[in-house]
């Protein structure tokens, strides 16, 4: 009677289960895209929710009810989503993933016990039956595996079935279970996206910062991280349990508790460090201004270089945006077709102060073989190398976009090149067909 109605539900979580459970074996066979692969989850989480199986309210310790409204797809996407991705990005371990999953399956049948949900009993009865044979050939040294096919699956279902759960009683421990069960997974993927977030690496590139990772860093065999992580997911979920028999606060303090034990476990491991955390956002948030300083600095200088008509005011404005980025040198050198040199030269007031100097050599591309143009530039290095690269890199760009113009002029031209001091001035003859100074943008 009870499968009779949610015969729409479950016809729904199957169909969408094994199109994710396809979705898994082509990046199996293929690697896909990781957005390609979100998209996918979305839409199978998005026939679930109109299928009925959404968050439409949770009950917090009988204190208060949070009503979602039309959040509810928002909100019910997300949390099925997460947990797919979370059990994916554990399976890093011969028989991790489907042990925990396991776990989840027992735990959450347990409370479809407690709550008259004899569906979700069954299914998760069924799928907990499937992991303890599949998991006699898996456990390492492992002969099958889940691949990645397997663990969305798993994640995807026990997800789903977890949200019919709280969609029938409403109850704040039929997710909070869940989510401690799946307590390691979550914050594997949480402290992994934002470790690789703060070192400004894509988030689902790989790494070995992950819990596992850590553990066989420190020394312990396979089977010894596989077992000590399903021990530190049973005391998790055994703990949860104690929710069901609490009331008011009480059950959001054994919440509160089991998670402070998870995050402890994953910062004395050492896979999550709150010092390390708060310095690098410190370290980037400063990066971050420096970088709007010199891009603010670099926009104004390239104003004042689309208004020069001659050598002097280039670099002019070029020896003052240079003071302004930590420049400690520049030296311009043009080489004409009598094989005459003419250098111009700019040196920071703090440069005797400067001992660690990037150095680069810049030829400026004049469209001819002469007259040949060369910009050697020497910066302060004391900060981060990043820095002085993004600098570096505008510095060319302004070279690029301004450069002397190629015009035609008579034998008797004259021109004004500054020497290095830029007081002295003297006159150099240009012949036809050769570069004229003023500057304008190429």
């Amino acid at each position: 009677q009870q499968f009779r109605g949610l015969q729409r539900q479950i016809w729904t979580l199957l169909a969408a289960g094994s199109f994710i459970f396809l979705l898994g074996l082509a990046d199996d066979l293929r690697p896909l895209r990781a957005r390609h692969k979100f998209i996918v989850q979305v839409m199978a989480a998005l026939a679930l929710c109109i299928a009925g199986v959404r968050i439409e309210s949770i009950n917090v310790a009988n204190l208060f009810t949070v009503n979602f409204g039309v959040f509810s797809y928002p909100v019910t996407i997300f949390w099925i989503v997460a947990i797919t991705n979370a059990v994916n990005l554990i399976d890093g371990l011969d028989g991790l993933a489907a042990g925990i999953c396991a776990i989840a399956c027992g735990s959450i049948a347990v409370f479809a016990v407690r709550s008259g949900s004899v569906v979700m009993v069954v299914l998760m009865l069924a799928i907990l039956g499937s992991l303890s044979g599949f998991l006699f050939f898996n456990f390492n040294p492992a002969r099958i595996f889940l691949g990645d096919c397997g663990s969305m699956f798993l994640g995807f279902i026990l997800a789903a079935s977890s949200v019919m759960c709280a969609a029938k009683t409403n109850a704040m421990v039929s997710l909070a279970l869940p989510a401690l069960a799946f307590g390691l997974p979550i914050f594997d993927t949480v402290f992994s996206m934002l470790r690789r977030h703060l070192a400004r690496w894509p988030i689902m590139s790989p790494d070995r910062g992950h819990l596992h990772h850590r553990l066989l860093d420190m020394g312990l065999r396979h089977r010894d991280v596989v077992i000590l992580m399903y021990g530190i997911t049973a005391l998790a979920t055994g703990a949860g349990l104690f929710m069901m028999v609490t009331h008011g606060g009480g059950t959001i303090a054994v919440f509160l508790c089991v998670l402070l034990l998870l995050i402890l476990v994953f910062h004395a491991f050492g896979a999550v460090r709150l010092r390390e955390i708060a310095a690098r956002v410190r370290y980037n948030k400063e990066l971050s201004q420096i970088a709007s300083d010199d891009i603010a600095i670099f926009k104004n200088t390239r104003l004042e270089l689309a208004g020069t008509i001659s050598f002097k005011q280039w670099w002019k404005a070029v020896s003052e945006a240079a003071e302004k980025v930590n420049f400690a040198r520049l030296t311009v050198t043009i080489t004409t077709g009598n094989q005459r040199y003419h250098t111009f030269t700019w040196k920071s007031s703090n440069a005797a102060d400067m001992e660690r100097l990037l150095m680069v050599d810049v030829p400026v591309d004049t469209g001819r073989a002469r007259p040949d143009i060369r910009i050697e530039a020497r910066m302060n290095a004391d900060g981060s190398l990043e820095s002085c690269g993004r600098r570096l890199m505008l510095f060319g760009r302004l070279i690029d976009e301004y450069r002397f113009s190629q015009q035609e002029r008579n034998e008797n031209s004259t021109v004004r090149i500054i020497k290095g001091d830029i007081k002295e001035v003297q006159k150099v003859k240009i012949k036809e067909g050769k570069y004229k100074l003023p500057l304008v943008t190429s």
